[in-house]
């Protein structure tokens, strides 16, 4: 039986070890038949020491969604190992430690700046950057964490991600007549580097899983990633502007 991504070309970004979300849908996406191309910043030989680590060791380009000559060249670099892409995964957040934890009113614009940047801008960057690659359409993919409230100390990311979502919504209307979907994977909170960076992730990951209808395992980022890769696949066709929230059912919940 062929895999749900049998013959897809995908583009993940984000892998940073081998927690990250981004790492599982690549595992994922390859056992069901992906052939797939990564992007890492920064330590690039730890990046493909983690590669080496899935089903099959793809390529590993080296993307910094900031400097635009990066960007430009990022078509040419993955047509050398594809001929064209069917999905990309946007897995990519930064904010300085001001925006995250620090007194939300003492957050300098240049700091929230490279949050809303990094996080919420690169999403449209990505796109367009891809476009010559998408040429028969396809699915964008972003990783979210759920910004229609205020949550404690993610403070800038909080409104970085908020702009994620808007942007996300216009890319998808921008994006849909070129038969290209753009959705977001909210997830409930993981053990990655990026979330332990977070001030006050513990209280918030030991709590999740008493108030999660389903539970929730933050070691396991297999949930996740599977619906990464469902939203990758043809089998949401029709579904584009779209947050998918994939945390045991907190979002549904009030106090």
């Amino acid at each position: 039986m062929a895999g749900l991504l049998e013959g897809k070309r995908l583009l993940i970004t984000g892998v940073i070890t081998d927690s990250s979300i981004a790492f599982h849908a690549a595992k994922i996406a390859q056992e069901e038949g992906a052939t797939v191309v990564l992007t890492g910043f920064g330590r690039m030989s730890l990046v493909e020491r983690i590669a080496a680590r899935l089903p099959e060791t793809p390529p590993v380009l080296e993307l910094d969604v900031t400097q635009q000559e990066h960007l430009d060249g990022l078509a040419d670099a993955v047509g050398s190992h594809v001929d064209g892409l069917d999905g990309v995964l946007h897995s990519i957040a930064y904010a300085p430690p001001s925006c995250l934890g620090e007194d939300f009113l003492d957050a300098p614009w240049d700091d929230v700046a490279t949050a809303v940047h990094v996080s919420a801008y690169s999403l449209k960057s990505l796109a367009v950057a891809c476009l010559p690659l998408l040429k028969g359409g396809g699915s964008i993919v972003g990783m979210d964490f759920d910004a229609r409230m205020a949550w404690p100390a993610y403070n800038w990311m909080g409104v970085a991600k908020a702009a994620l979502e808007s942007t996300t919504r216009y890319l998808a209307r921008e994006l849909g007549p070129k038969g290209i979907r753009v959705n977001l994977v909210a997830a409930g909170p993981l053990g990655t580097m990026a979330a332990k960076s977070i001030p006050g992730f513990t209280m918030l990951r030991d709590a999740w899983g008493e108030r999660a209808p389903l539970g929730w395992d933050t070691s396991d980022a297999t949930p996740v990633a599977r619906s990464v890769c469902a939203l990758l696949s043809d089998w949401l066709p029709a579904t584009t502007g779209s947050m998918v929230w994939v945390d045991g059912g907190v979002h549904a919940l009030g106090m």
